[in-house]
């Protein structure tokens, strides 16, 4: 019996680093995004950015981790087999989204998948409503903060630079928007990568018996795998957002990636798991936004709207089929 425990914790490790690799590649849009869209950084250049901000980002704090691993169900009451099946709901849904370029929300993914995993093993009395419903509330208000302070920054940004040279304003916030983007990198990793090791943390406490607890090994390691898959890029991603949601100047790419990344920080300082996508997705809407409705391709908004809330069902009824069969074959 402690050999085949063993065996599915190390299972677990392997999906929740799979999980992170699949959240880079899914996510390297972003913070990416803008920076490629403008033509500020080449696309290898960024991914090299975006990789190592990431990567800093996954080092710092585990407040996120902690929401993830003891907040949303009862650790003392969840199994090796429904944490695996929790980020395995997640993993195929995000991979089968990236391989058709949608910009879908890991954290959606991951919450919903440890969501029905703890409804097949514990039930919905173990299930902390609270918690859920502040994450609820966070994935759903985050994407109007982003795109409301994206807007209100791009008008600012018109006001205080209407009497500037255009040539001048966009060598300035093509250096701006560099920053910005290695401060989206950092906030997403800080937020997203810790979902990964709220789960490794999970899984360590149903194997050894223990309280939640984040260790360094699995920061660095999630933070490593995160890191590679922006490496590697979802182009198709970075093409959506990047060009096809609305046309970028430097300006607007910075605009939307502070009001983004802002957004993010803040989350990731309470613990608050929110949708990287949606809310960098939404503050690219924001800045469209100011130049008129008909500047925004609604068509392709609304393709990725559908995305996301078929994501949210979805992964929770996938992780509740996959707790229940893994619980009955191991």
């Amino acid at each position: 019996m402690d050999n085949i425990s063993f065996v599915l914790f190390v299972i677990t490790i392997g999906l929740s680093l799979s999980y992170a690799f699949a959240n880079g590649l899914n996510d390297a849009a972003n913070a990416l995004a803008t920076v490629v869209g403008t033509r500020v950084l080449s696309p290898a250049s960024a991914v090299i950015l975006g990789g190592s901000m990431n990567l800093l980002g996954a080092l710092s704090g585990t407040a996120v981790a902690k929401t993830i691993g003891k907040g949303i169900v009862d650790p003392n009451y969840m199994t090796q087999t429904a944490v695996m099946a929790a980020i395995l709901a997640a993993v195929i849904w995000v991979v089968f989204a990236t391989r058709f370029g949608f910009p879908v929300s890991v954290s959606h993914s991951l919450v919903a998948g440890v969501l029905g995993a703890g409804l097949a093993t514990a039930g919905f009395s173990r299930i902390n409503e609270t918690v859920v419903t502040k994450v609820l509330l966070a994935l759903a208000i985050s994407p109007l903060l982003g795109f409301t302070i994206a807007f209100v920054l791009m008008v600012i940004i018109y006001w205080v630079f209407r009497n500037w040279n255009l040539s001048n304003v966009n060598q300035l916030f093509r250096k701006l928007q560099i920053l910005s983007a290695a401060f989206l990198s950092y906030s997403h990793g800080k937020n997203d990568a810790q979902n990964a090791i709220g789960i490794m943390a999970l899984g360590w406490a149903v194997y050894v018996s223990q309280d939640v607890t984040v260790q360094p090994w699995m920061q660095v390691s999630c933070g490593l795998a995160i890191a590679m898959g922006v490496a590697l890029g979802g182009w198709r991603v970075i093409h959506t957002l990047g060009s096809k949601v609305t046309n970028l100047i430097p300006a607007s790419g910075f605009a939307a990636n502070i009001a983004a990344a802002a957004v993010i920080e803040a989350a990731s300082n309470i613990g608050l798991p929110v949708s990287t996508t949606h809310t960098t997705s939404s503050a690219i809407l924001g800045v469209g936004v100011t130049r008129g409705i008909l500047a925004v391709r609604w068509s392709v908004i609304r393709g990725i709207l559908a995305a996301w809330i078929i994501t949210y069902p979805f992964c929770t009824i996938l992780g509740w089929i996959l707790a229940k069969l893994l619980g009955s074959i191991l």
